[in-house]
This record gives structure tokens, C-alpha cells and sequence, in this order.
């Protein structure tokens, strides 16, 4: 099941396992932060999915009728389908695939929610010299507006998407969300220390949603110390409500 470089770790908050590559690009706090954001129910779809953490994690705590997990890397991709294979999951299926092609596999209003933690970078010609993590880290096979377009294509009437980004972004975020009938609605700020300066962003939109944007508490990572507050220590730890 494993291939060269690569080891089999648990997802926090789950007894899910997940493979991944210790040459390649691993998730981070991000993709446990934004699969605990989100709201997921009925068809979910997950941009940009990697070795499929946010699917797996949205599954086992939230009920939903299937996740697809779209991945444009063919190697990535096969981790997460081996991840799935471990764990025996049947209800999130890989889609190798660029998401920018999928009005032409999926109907147009035929998802309830999206999810994505895409590349934060702007391509700007400082690309790591290693293709995978230049791919995860830089808008190199998709931008924003790509992930909004397609999102506006997708989304049932009144479907929702969540997103994490970097707060330097938004400006491009709400546009892109905006020019797709997709209205920002829920905020939620992720600052590394409780004196720091906000470094992630988690959003949630609505397709054809009225205009109101309500902000959430500051979510704090770090103590003084470098232990994780407890907020985030809930979120590693919290048992799958899902019974899964």
C-alpha cells in the first residue's frame, strides 16, 4: 500500500489514517482548521483536495451523502485514493481532474457545498524548484477567480463554499465570490499568537445570498509558551460527532 518516502499518519479529531509523502507537500493546521469551519451536508466537493484530509475529516464528523475530492496532481491523487482504500471509506471518490474542466462532469447546480484551501501564492516566478509544492503553494493551475467561477457554476441556489486563505486576499476573495453570485457571509480570522497579526482567514459564501457579512471571534493558535490554546486543542481532539 505505501511507496517510497511515504508513511501513514492519523487525522487529528478522527481514527481515520491518511497517507502521505515526506517528500512532498503534507497538510497543515489550515486543512483541519477549514474542515472544522465548514458546514457541510448533502454533495460536498473539495477543490484542490491533495491527499484528501478535508474530506475525510468533514466525513467523519458531519453527515453528508458524498464528497468528491477533486485533485489535479495524478500522484496526489493516488495517495488520497489509497488513503480511502485503508480506511474502507466508499462515500468520498477522488476526481483527478482540473477543476477548471468540471462543468464539463458535473451539472450545472448539482453541488450543495464546496470546500477548498487552495494555493495562497500569486505566481510570481519564485517557485519552488519542486513541482508539487510549487503547484500547492502558487496560483500556478488555478487562481481565485477560477476556484469562484467554477464555484458560481457548481453551487445549488443558496449552496455554500468555505474557503481559507491568507487575509492579504481578500480584496480578490470577495471579488471573485461576488462576480459569481456568491455572497460572503461568514468571517472568521486565525491569528498565530493572541497579540499577533491575523494570518489566515476562514470565509464562508452563499450562492444568491443577500449581503451581510458577520464576523466570528478571532481563532488563536499558539499560547505564549507555543502550546496550542485550547480551542485548538478541542479542535485536535474532539471526538467524531458523526459516530463514524
Amino acid at each position: 500500500m505505501l511507496k517510497d518516502g511515504e508513511r501513514i499518519d492519523y487525522i487529528p479529531g478522527t481514527e481515520f489514517k491518511i497517507i502521505q509523502n515526506t517528500k512532498r507537500f503534507s497538510y497543515g493546521i489550515d486543512a483541519v482548521l477549514l474542515s472544522e469551519f465548514a458546514r457541510a451536508k448533502g454533495l460536498v466537493m473539495d477543490f484542490g483536495t491533495g491527499t484528501g484530509i478535508i474530506p475525510i475529516r468533514i466525513l467523519a464528523r458531519q453527515k453528508v451523502e458524498k464528497i468528491y475530492g477533486v485533485e489535479i496532481q495524478t500522484e496526489v491523487a493516488d495517495m488520497a485514493r489509497r488513503s480511502l482504500e485503508i480506511n474502507k471509506i466508499k462515500d468520498i471518490e477522488i476526481v483527478n481532474e482540473d477543476l477548471k474542466s468540471l462543468d464539463g462532469i458535473f451539472g450545472k447546480h448539482s453541488i450543495d457545498v464546496i470546500v477548498s484551501n487552495p494555493p495562497y501564492m500569486v505566481e510570481d516566478g519564485l517557485l519552488n524548484a519542486d513541482e508539487n509544492f510549487a503547484i500547492s503553494r502558487h496560483e500556478i493551475k488555478c487562481n481565485i477567480f477560477d476556484i469562484g467561477k467554477m464555484a458560481g457554476h457548481l453551487l445549488k441556489p443558496n449552496g455554500k463554499i468555505f474557503l481559507i486563505h491568507r487575509p492579504s486576499r481578500l480584496v480578490d476573495i470577495f471579488v471573485a465570490l461576488r462576480e459569481n453570485k456568491i455572497e460572503p457571509k461568514r468571517i472568521q480570522y486565525v491569528k498565530p499568537k493572541k497579540d499577533s497579526i491575523a494570518n489566515l482567514v476562514l470565509i464562508e459564501g452563499v450562492k444568491n445570498g443577500r449581503a451581510e457579512l458577520r464576523h466570528e471571534k478571532s481563532l488563536v493558535v499558539y499560547n505564549d509558551d507555543g502550546s496550542y490554546t485550547k480551542e485548538i486543542e478541542e479542535i485536535y481532539n474532539r471526538s467524531c460527532e458523526n459516530g463514524r
